[in-house]
């Protein structure tokens, strides 16, 4: 049984202009297309603040270290 990814594939239809410049600017930036457009993606969501929160681990604070040691 194949495994589950949470990859979601979708059609983007652009002009032939658009693409053309979506083209360059991921071979200026060593990606495939397909990279730029989800870094272009990615980033937009970061600035709009619209990307869900990461889960932070937390970290034991120099206290809390001492507290375990005891």
């Amino acid at each position: 049984m194949a495994k589950k990814s949470n990859i979601k594939n979708f059609i983007l239809r652009v002009d032939a202009a658009t693409m053309d410049a979506i083209e360059a600017w991921a071979a200026d930036e060593f990606r495939s297309t397909n990279g730029q457009l989800q870094w272009i993606i990615n980033e937009a969501l970061r600035k709009a603040g619209r990307l869900p929160k990461k889960k932070r681990t937390e970290e034991p604070t120099d206290n809390q270290e001492e507290s375990n040691h005891e």
